[in-house]
């Protein structure tokens, strides 16, 4: 019988895991497969892990990974794919927010031979405004910033088959952004589309500031567009200086040099400044993570394992 591993990244989640288990389990006991969970605990500060480790007990197919720290939920999603075994495996948030009823309809897919089956928001309920907009925007500006192809307005709920899971676990680049991640490796790819809810309980852990790092973190790992567009910039900037410089040498030379433009100066040296401080900001995002590869450090540690008793 073919065999599928759920994994849950979990960061301060206490408020809805039971709610989030009792509706997953209630969806593994329908499908004609093997199944398991794999909690990953990425270091939350609440009684998450203890809520983790009575379910673990209560259900013998339940297992779980505590990291030694918040690794990020990058991280965390990476040492729970590290550690499926099975023959696929589904990839869902705790909060309630990406509905495991939903999982037949990947598994259906994927018997059907798709590798990775995603999952794509067509609405999302209990956002503001202000964040579909910023989330559209994104996703638009990565197609045409980035040579691999980013599914519109999905995240990380999908489903992915061995082999990829295989390929996955040969990208160990530590700035890791997993949906650029999904697509890059390639293989049969499908979407399976749905309407996200708000979430059941609990507070979001993404504000617009780590929203921001993020989607400069998938800018700047599959796209180098933001340096040619320094490139460009600087080049248009130096255009217009020398431009301006013949203007003023030859209106000097015709008309002679009377002491006047210094608010045309301030504009000129400041517009320059801020070319030069953005370029060099650019170029210093691609150094720092060139950095970051180069010190090699492992992407997570593990504190603690549990193992489902049930066979896999």
């Amino acid at each position: 019988m073919p065999q599928l591993t759920v994994v849950v990244p979990a960061y301060n989640e206490s408020a809805v895991l039971r709610s989030f288990h009792e509706r997953l389990r209630k969806v593994l006991d329908g499908l004609p497969l093997a199944c398991d969970v794999l909690y990953v605990d990425d270091g939350s500060h609440d009684d998450t892990w203890s809520i983790i480790e009575s379910l673990v007990a209560a259900d013998p197919r339940t297992g779980a990974l505590k990291l030694s720290r918040n690794f990020g939920k990058e991280a965390a999603l990476t040492a729970g794919l590290d550690a499926v075994l099975a023959d696929a495996a589904v990839v869902i948030d705790a909060d309630l927010q990406d509905p495991p009823e939903l999982i037949p309809a990947l598994v259906e897919q994927w018997q059907a031979g798709y590798d990775v089956v995603y999952a794509t928001r067509s609405a999302r309920e209990g956002e503001s405004g202000f964040k579909r907009l910023t989330a559209a925007a994104f996703y638009r500006s990565m197609e045409r910033l980035s040579d691999t192809m980013i599914p519109r307005d999905t995240g990380d709920f999908r489903l992915l088959s061995r082999r990829a899971l295989d390929a996955l676990r040969q990208l160990r680049e530590r700035q890791r952004f997993m949906k650029g991640l999904f697509s890059w490796i390639g293989y049969r790819q499908t979407a399976v589309h749905y309407q996200r809810e708000p979430r059941q309980a609990g507070t979001t852990k993404w504000n617009y500031w780590r929203l921001g790092q993020l989607a400069i973190e998938g800018i700047t790992s599959f796209s180098t567009a933001p340096l040619r567009l320094a490139t460009w910039v600087g080049l248009a900037a130096a255009g217009v200086s020398f431009a301006y410089g013949a203007f003023v040498l030859v209106k000097a030379l015709l008309y002679g040099d009377p002491v006047r433009g210094y608010p045309t100066l301030i504009l000129v040296v400041l517009f320059l400044g801020g070319v030069q401080l953005l370029a060099l900001g650019v170029i210093g995002e691609y150094l720092g993570r060139n950095y970051a590869e180069s010190k090699q450090r492992p992407l997570y540690f593990i504190e603690e394992r549990r193992t489902p008793r049930a066979p896999r």
